[in-house]
């Protein structure tokens, strides 16, 4: 059957609202107008299931919503999974969704959008586009999909699946494969779900949110980091509509990342900073270390902060750590009502999300930049078989924080629709007690700018300031004083509070020998009563292991060791080196001798090999003793280059000399007809006389010596000597002579 996809929007959810799970920023497709008849095939397939083949108390199939929910969230969307219990299996399958008292006979009758996740598995019905079928008839054991609720105001939904296993069909209309959800209603003074209309409040409010971490080995057992579990500092900010922190289905900013991955808040106050008027408050806690403990050791971190008509959003996050990009926190969460109100109070249980921008599965997986960068998407139990919020059965994850934002004040005149409670009278009057304000009521301000850079930018104390706009003096008679306000403030990564010391517990009484006979081991703990605020200074032992011994009579246990690990990686990048691979003790060490590490060689490609050569020789003698001549040093190869390696520099260098100039010159002796041709003989005399000097007498050359090198540049030499001195000729103008020249310059 040909596949019709079937629309589906995914308006803005707020995590913190919802009563299940819900998954947001799920891609739409676009829908297909279908053309049925008017009885419709959709009627024909609901009626078909009705009548047919049922058995009486059959739960071997099962129809559910991850989380379980008893209400829907009005379009958020919901992953919806059709199981068979082991030994059962279905071939094929029919899945619907219909206003409640609908008969499916009309476009009408049904609500809500799904989506397919796999489409191998699952398909849009040719007749019935709203309907969701098998891909293929086989043997299976589950499916799942998308469902986007319908929006506020559908009333109540049922969601239906038959199954077909061979010839028999499966239909329950109250039972296991048939659930019920009616929308989520919405308390007085609840937040609203997204900002869909301007806010109609007077005046201002004054909130107070406090972060109660439940994330715990404790509550979550799995892979559950012992050491510097911690959360980060929490910064968020009340705004304006057009500002947007960070969303589900938005990319995370630089500031995002930054507390996503390393729990920095400083990039992103700074972000917030820069949006000026559209932020009313900075929201901002310290970090927890370790994530958990007792409320009577160390009380719950919380702010304050204030909300007005234009800036009636709140937004916050803060990470969990270890992790890859891991966060709780609020997007866009709106703090007035549609009475014209402010919300009382908000209780809001929090589940992680994903910042999309590491792509570790773990706690401590090793940092792995997302490339590209993804969209942020709340974290669900089907994420990977790895992460420790896996759950093969779907289940909701279990929060791991929980934000109580509580009104304390409001301000100016109010103009909600709905009579002040006892309650919204007695928080009022309670703050007016604390707060005293000397400002005149003849005088109207602007309201306060952000707050200036701080004058330091080191740890040293600085001045940071803001200012307001005096914009009516009713009295002129009374001054209107305080347009500036000062705050004491530190450069970025500094804390204005001095360090505070670490406290630590009694230890707990050891526990328990790790064996029942010999020597095992056995630890005890304590745990920090008072933790430094940044978490690093406290260095004291929280844990001590010792050996024991148990009836050291008893017969040594067996040596339990667990497999061996991978081949590591050659310790060098070409040539040879070595890999190592290691396994580990399972039982008491005593008495087991088996190597727990082994190293073998291991052999990559040839390292290149440069050429080398050795230190350049002296100069050598010129070779002329008079007039211009040259003169040659000479250096050899000690290496030739291999594998790739460098060539070989020059070998042999040449510059000129001169002595002293020549006094005479040399007469050639002439042969054959007409003086065209010289003999062998006048040859031979021309170079016997060529060095002859005054009052001496030379032989001819001698021949030239061989050459020093057979290639790569060697030398040959030749020498002249005297033959008859004449007398009263000086020793030094009458000497033996010495030629030199290059040989064999070619590369070996």
């Amino acid at each position: 059957p040909s596949l019709l996809p079937c629309s589906l929007s995914t308006p803005h959810t707020d995590p913190g609202t919802a009563t299940a799970a819900p998954l947001s920023s799920v891609p739409a497709q676009p829908r297909l107008n279908v053309v049925r008849k008017s009885d419709g095939y959709c009627g024909r397939i609901i009626r078909a299931q009705t009548h047919g083949t049922r058995r009486d108390g059959h739960h071997e199939f099962r129809l559910r919503v991850e989380g379980d929910p008893e209400t829907y969230q009005p379009g958020s969307t919901y992953r919806v999974v059709l199981l068979a219990i082991s030994p059962a299996y279905f071939r094929g399958f029919t899945l619907i969704a219909l206003k409640e008292g609908r008969e499916g006979t009309t476009d009408d009758d049904y609500t809500g959008q799904f989506q397919n996740i796999d489409k191998e598995d699952t398909q849009f019905m040719t007749n019935c586009a709203p309907a969701v079928t098998e891909s293929t008839p086989r043997r299976r054991t589950r499916i799942q999909v998308f469902w986007t609720a319908p929006p506020t105001g559908s009333g109540c939904v049922i969601l239906k699946a038959s199954i077909v296993q061979k010839r028999i069909i499966y239909f329950q209309d109250e039972g296991s494969l048939t659930i019920r959800l009616c929308e989520k209603e919405r308390v007085f003074g609840e937040a609203t779900e997204a900002p869909a209309m301007e806010c109609c409040a007077c005046g201002t409010a004054k909130y107070r949110i406090t972060f109660y971490g439940n994330w715990s080995e404790k509550v979550h057992p799995k892979d559950y980091p012992r050491r510097a579990n911690h959360w980060s500092a929490l910064i968020g900010a009340s705004h304006t509509r057009s500002y947007v922190l960070w969303e589900y289905g938005g990319y995370a900013s630089e500031g995002v990342r930054q507390v996503a991955e390393f729990g920095s808040p400083i990039k992103m106050e700074e972000e917030i900073r820069q949006k000026g008027d559209e932020v009313l408050t900075v929201i901002k806690t310290k970090a927890q270390w370790p994530a958990w403990q007792p409320l009577n050791l160390r009380a719950a971190p919380s702010a304050e902060f204030s909300v007005d008509r234009t800036r009636h959003l709140m937004s916050f996050l803060t990470m969990l750590g270890p992790s890859p990009d891991w966060n709780v926190g609020l997007s866009g969460e709106d703090l007035c009502t549609k009475e014209c109100g402010w919300v009382q109070r908000l209780e809001t249980d929090l589940i992680p999300w994903d910042a999309g921008t590491d792509n570790g599965v773990t706690y401590e997986s090793p940092n792995k930049p997302t490339i590209p960068q993804e969209k942020i998407r709340p974290l669900t139990s089907l994420d990977h078989p790895q992460s420790p919020f896996y759950d093969p059965e779907g289940g909701a994850i279990t929060p791991v924080a929980k934000l109580v934002m509580e009104r304390i004040a409001r301000k100016g005149e109010q103009c909600n629709m709905v009579p002040d409670t006892i309650d919204d009278i007695v928080a009022d009057i309670g703050q007016e007690e604390k707060e005293e304000d000397d400002t005149p009521e003849t005088c109207i301000y602007s309201g306060w700018s952000p707050w200036s850079a701080c004058s330091s930018a080191t740890c040293e104390k600085g001045l940071r300031m803001r200012q307001r706009m005096l914009k009516a003096q009713l009295d002129l008679g009374v001054p209107c004083p305080h347009t500036q306000d000062f705050q004491p403030c530190m450069g970025p990564g500094c804390s204005m509070e001095e360090p505070s010391t670490c406290m630590m517990s009694e230890w707990i009484s050891w526990s328990a020998c790790s064996v029942s006979c010999g020597m095992g081991m056995r630890s005890r703990e304590r745990y920090v009563k008072q933790y430094p605020e940044d978490g690093l200074l406290c260095q004291l032992q929280t844990e001590e292991i010792e050996k024991c011994v148990v009836n050291d009579e008893c017969y040594t246990t067996l040596c339990m060791l667990s497999t061996w690990s991978d081949w590591s990686e050659c310790s060098v990048t070409c040539g040879q080196g070595v890999q190592t691979r290691q396994r580990m003790l399972k039982s008491d060490p005593a008495g087991c001798t088996e190597e727990l590490k082994q190293t073998e060689k291991c052999m990559l490609p040839e390292c290149p090999i440069d050429c080398m050569v050795s230190e350049w020789s002296e100069w050598s003698q010129c070779n002329k003793s008079c007039g211009k001549g040259h003169t040659i040093r000479t250096r050899m190869v000690k290496l030739e280059p291999q594998f790739g390696g460098s060539a070989c520099p020059e070998t042999i260098q040449r510059k000129k000399c001169k002595i002293r100039k020549c006094r005479t010159k040399m007469k050639e002796e002439r042969g054959g007809a007409g003086g065209g041709k010289r003999s062998r003989r006048g040859k031979q005399g021309r170079d016997a006389a060529a060095e002859e000097q005054p009052g001496c007498r030379m032989q001819p050359w001698a021949s030239w010596t061989d050459c020093t090198k057979i290639c790569g540049g060697g030398i040959q030499e030749r020498l002249v000597m005297v033959k008859k001195r004449a007398k009263g000729t000086l020793m030094a103008s009458c000497k033996d002579r010495k030629e030199i020249r290059a040989c064999n310059i070619h590369p070996c």
